[in-house]
């Protein structure tokens, strides 16, 4: 009986290290995958609404007993037996009831009661911020996806463990460090997970930079799982409780701050469960097609501004957009990253909103296709695009992404004069040697001055703009001259196309048009070379002007002499094989 009664405390009682919390979501993983939940896209939403659900039980334990020492009276968002403490505890009283009930009872009380009541809980009358949380976090459940009674048993145990309180020794740890572990694992490539993840060393160093303060709103348009609301909001925070922040500012941050968009119903939740986690009360999620405009739902975002202070995102690479999201932008292309760039310029506060974003290789040099330039026209006339950092190539492989990219950072209200460009291409990024502040230190270091070094450097737009066009000048000045050349036939053409068309002379028509649109065309071209010249201002890309490129200087003969030499070693080798 003792030994029954050390069991069940054992199960009540809340793990108090980094170490051990760290191990009990592993063996949660772990029961999970024992039946049909196995990969980390299909556990992670699993553990996300439970998880939600034991820590906003233990937030409104405590506000009960603190509402009660002040004598003030305290509405629970859960009535009983829908608290995580009634069903979910190992000593709750309807979960004792049900574990004493048939066999199925309990995924009945689960399936059939619970979670359709949690998903109905936003269309109560007067329903609060945190009901409606709840209900947006349970809306794509529908059932548990554990196998049996006896895993769900075992899940819910571990999940009790899990406090949002504990500590160790030394510090403080948030329970929302170990739910980014598990998303980390959502982001590896093997877990269809990547294309909502970036990089958590990507992410932190963008809020670094960007330096979101109380008072500010920070808005991400394709926010995934909300890795850089949840980073700007530990960078805030941190920034109070060192400044001795005031209880005003702390609620400020919690309810008034967060901003942002997800179209995709697996990660949405997930999104609003993380944004909890880290201390945000009211996340302002709108779930739907932020370049569509199509929403699902709206309920959290009511009230948001029109346009934010700080605005830090990474659109999806790569992808192709329809007729039904172009109509929305004034240039239209299908490029996924164009379309949200544009949605960003247009979102930030217009004078001094401020930006950092993820953009492949891609959108900086092209200049091929007139969205791409009229963008970036757009960025560069309407925003100082004070710098660029060039991302080494294997930045987002764990992500299943080998596209190069860059990070973006500009203020709308003033046009761009000078860029700042940050050269991390050379290092070399694996899995198993990943992206670390290290190689930050210096950027961080050079940032306040902008200072030059083989690794940075500062392009004067000015002066590249009247370089292209005095590049492009004899172009224009021969363009003109070939339509001045072609007007007297262009007259010509008209007055004998004027004539009745019984006294036309057709052969002279024909030779005279040959004529004129022959040089109309020839002007045609050299304008079109005169603007591809000056579109070159709008290839953005990172050129290290401190690194020589690697030229091969051999000679014909000598590349074939080369080549012979190889091809000689591999006849040795095959030879040597075949005896």
């Amino acid at each position: 009986m003792a030994r029954g009664k050390q069991a069940t405390n054992d199960k009540t009682k809340s793990l108090a290290t980094r170490q051990s919390v760290d191990q009990a979501v592993k063996s949660i993983c772990d029961i999970m995958r024992r039946g049909s939940v196995t990969s980390a896209v299909q556990y992670v939403p699993e553990l996300t609404w439970m998880l939600f659900l034991r820590v906003l039980d233990e937030t409104e334990q405590r506000e009960q007993l603190e509402a009660s020492a002040l004598n003030i009276r305290f509405t629970p968002s859960l009535p009983e037996p829908y608290r995580w403490r009634d069903w979910g505890a190992p000593d709750g009283a309807k979960r004792q009831a049900l574990e004493s009930q048939p066999q199925g009872d309990f995924f009945k009380f689960i399936n059939d009661d619970l979670i359709k009541f949690l998903e109905t809980l936003e269309h109560q009358s007067n329903a609060t911020i945190r009901q409606i949380l709840i209900s947006e976090i349970m809306r794509n459940v529908g059932k548990t996806r554990i196998d049996t009674e006896k895993n769900l048993r075992d899940v819910l145990d571990k999940v009790h463990l899990l406090s949002s309180n504990a500590v160790d020794d030394t510090h403080v740890f948030a329970l929302s460090q170990v739910y980014e572990g598990l998303l980390l694992r959502m982001g590896e490539k093997n877990n269809d997970g990547g294309q909502f993840f970036t990089p958590r060393e990507v992410i932190r160093i963008v809020i670094e930079v960007l330096n979101p303060q109380i008072g500010e709103t920070v808005y991400d348009p394709c926010c995934g799982t909300g890795g850089f609301l949840a980073q700007a909001s530990v960078h805030m925070r941190n920034t109070l409780l060192e400044n001795n922040g005031s209880p005003d500012a702390f609620e400020q941050l919690a309810e008034r701050t967060f901003y942002g968009r997800e179209k995709e119903s697996l990660i949405y939740p997930i999104a609003l469960a993380n944004l909890v986690l880290h201390s945000i009360d009211h996340p302002h999620l709108w779930f739907g097609n932020t370049l569509t405009n199509q929403e699902l739902s709206d309920k959290l975002f009511k009230g948001a501004p029109p346009t934010f202070t700080v605005i830090a995102t990474n659109p999806p690479f790569g992808g192709k957009e329809g007729i039904e999201a172009q109509t929305q932008f004034a240039y239209k292309t299908g490029s996924t990253q164009v379309l949200f760039l544009q949605h960003v310029i247009n979102s930030l506060d217009s004078n001094g909103g401020r930006c950092g974003i993820v953009v492949d290789e891609g959108l900086l040099f092209r200049t091929n296709e007139e969205a791409f330039v009229q963008t970036k026209r757009k960025l560069l006339d309407e925003c100082d695009l004070w710098c660029i950092v060039s991302l080494p190539g294997g930045v987002f492989t764990q992500a299943g992404a080998g596209v190069k990219t860059n990070l973006l950072f500009f203020v709308r209200g003033r046009p761009t004069e000078r860029i700042w460009y940050y050269d991390l291409s050379d290092l070399k990024i694996t899995k198993r040697k990943p992206l670390t502040r290290l190689h930050f230190d210096d950027f961080l270091r050079r940032l306040p001055e902008r200072s030059d070094s083989d690794c940075s450097w500062t392009i004067d737009l000015s002066e590249r703009k009247a370089a292209l066009k005095c590049e492009a000048q004899p172009f224009l000045d021969q363009a003109h001259a070939k339509r001045q050349e072609a007007a007297p036939f262009g007259q010509r053409l008209q007055q004998l196309k004027a004539a009745p068309r019984t006294e036309q002379d057709a052969a002279a028509i024909a030779e005279i048009e040959a004529v004129f649109l022959g040089l109309t065309k020839e002007a045609r071209a050299l304008e079109n070379k005169a603007q591809d010249i000056e579109n070159q201002l709008y290839d953005l890309k990172a050129v290290n002007p401190h690194r020589s490129a690697d030229v091969d200087e051999r000679t014909p003969a000598q590349l074939l002499e080369f080549i012979a030499a190889k091809g000689r070693e591999i006849d040795a080798v095959l030879a040597e094989l075949r005896d």
